[in-house]
């Protein structure tokens, strides 16, 4: 018995339970983010008009800059 080799066995059915409960987890985690962001935006509004102008501004200069930085790390 000591001369048989060591087969690997793997769990399959933890695989399966992380694989149904994964998008589960996604969906949650995307609603807070939404429901964050429409009450940081509620209060922003709140705030006054030269106070969003900012925050757009700030916004799309983030965005802007996110896009250059993953074009210059995709190449």
């Amino acid at each position: 018995m000591a001369d048989l080799p060591h087969t690997r066995v793997t769990v399959l059915a933890e695989d399966a339970l992380t694989g149904l409960l994964l998008p589960f987890w996604q969906l949650v985690i995307g609603a807070f983010v939404v429901f964050v962001v429409l009450i940081s935006v509620a209060r922003l509004a709140r705030r006054g008009r030269s106070r969003m102008t900012t925050a757009l501004l700030v916004t799309a200069a983030a965005i802007a800059g996110f896009a250059v930085v993953g074009v210059l790390l995709q190449g």
